[in-house]
């Protein structure tokens, strides 16, 4: 696939997932390299939708350590009993949170910050391997609809990790 991403104009944030997806497949098809893979989805992400925060976060050794991503910067590690990230970490279930300060914990990587949505990214044996962590600038800016596009993105992205 070219590098160049089709994004429908005046689309709602559906049909936008669902032009997306199969292009994120294709550019994903067949390239083994995890860092090149994370690094296109991420920008993927951000191209189509402009969110304030794509990236991830990976599982090394008893933290979440910053992976590809795009946006400002971010913070670089994460204990798995903090903020939303570890939360989606230790539960194994995605997290929408429609505003960050009113969540239990949340590290203010960025004050720009208002809504996020993490998804948990498995390896073959079903345990978290890294998180997907989306921040939006603005309030509760993430729904079902980014839930299952963003569920069936990951999918895509766990098939990469066992080729």
């Amino acid at each position: 696939m070219a590098e160049t991403l089709y994004i429908p104009e005046n689309a709602s944030r559906k049909e936008i997932y669902d032009s997306i997806i199969p292009q994120i497949e294709a550019l994903l098809n067949g390239e083994t390299d995890q860092i090149a893979n994370l690094s296109n989805f991420a920008a993927a992400l951000k191209e189509a939708f402009n969110f304030f925060w794509v990236g991830f976060y990976i599982k090394r050794g008893n933290q979440l350590v910053l992976g590809p991503f795009q946006g400002p910067i971010a913070c670089s590690r994460i204990n798995f009993d903090k903020g939303v990230c570890g939360y989606c970490y230790r539960t194994k279930q995605t997290v929408i949170v429609p505003n960050v300060d009113e969540f239990p914990g949340h590290i203010a990587c960025s004050s720009a910050s208002k809504s996020e949505i993490v998804l948990p990214i498995f390896d073959k044996n079903a345990e978290v391997m890294m998180v997907l962590d989306v921040d939006s600038d603005k309030l509760d800016d993430f729904s079902e609809v980014d839930k299952n596009g963003l569920e069936q993105l990951v999918i895509i992205l766990e098939k990469t990790f066992s080729a």
